[in-house]
């Protein structure tokens, strides 16, 4: 199974530039969508003067990224956009658990409402529980404890991880990071 994958970039923009970057993201954001494995992308203003704005773009797997970090398009746009930068964007990657909830660091998204966030697991693990038991019992229903465990928390882990929380926060992103 291929993770997939976040890719955070942080940039300073030269003051006076952020109208042209920001039909840069755009223009850039809009090419990528023709991409294989694109999965999309979302930008945040600075939340300060000389603060950063922060790239957020998602691919379906390592490779599917690596593609678009060799790709001319790629290469076009940085080139493009460079004399309207304060120097190189820093970049981080994110797969798996680590982006369920947390916005990436240094992004003016809140945290996310911890009670929320409960609400959702309890909700997810009850359910992807009870869907797993259903659905392995006749298959497993006569093995010894341990081994049964483990395989429905092997599946429940990698389902949550790639499959579900993905898409629950993706659906429930506003209400999760709603603080009021």
């Amino acid at each position: 199974m291929s993770d997939p994958v976040t890719i955070v970039a942080r940039r300073v923009v030269k003051p006076g530039a952020e109208a042209t970057y920001e039909d840069w993201l755009t223009r850039l954001t809009d090419a990528a969508t023709a991409l294989p494995g694109y999965l999309g992308a979302e930008f945040h203003r600075p939340t300060a003067t000389g603060a950063p704005y922060i790239s957020v773009f998602r691919f379906d797997t390592l490779d599917h990224l690596a593609a678009f970090e060799q790709s001319d398009l790629r290469a076009r746009f940085l080139a493009e956009i460079a004399p309207h930068v304060e120097g190189d964007a820093v970049w981080d990657r994110l797969t798996g658990l680590e982006v369920w909830f947390e916005a990436p660091r240094a992004t003016p998204l809140p945290k996310p409402n911890a009670f929320r966030m409960a609400l959702i697991l309890v909700a997810v693990v009850f359910l992807l529980v009870l869907a797993l038991n259903i659905a392995l019992s006749p298959l497993i229903g006569g093995w010894p404890l341990a081994p049964r465990l483990l395989i429905t928390v092997i599946l429940q882990v990698f389902l949550m991880t790639y499959v579900i929380m993905p898409r629950v926060t993706k659906a429930l992103g506003a209400w999760i990071y709603t603080t009021s």
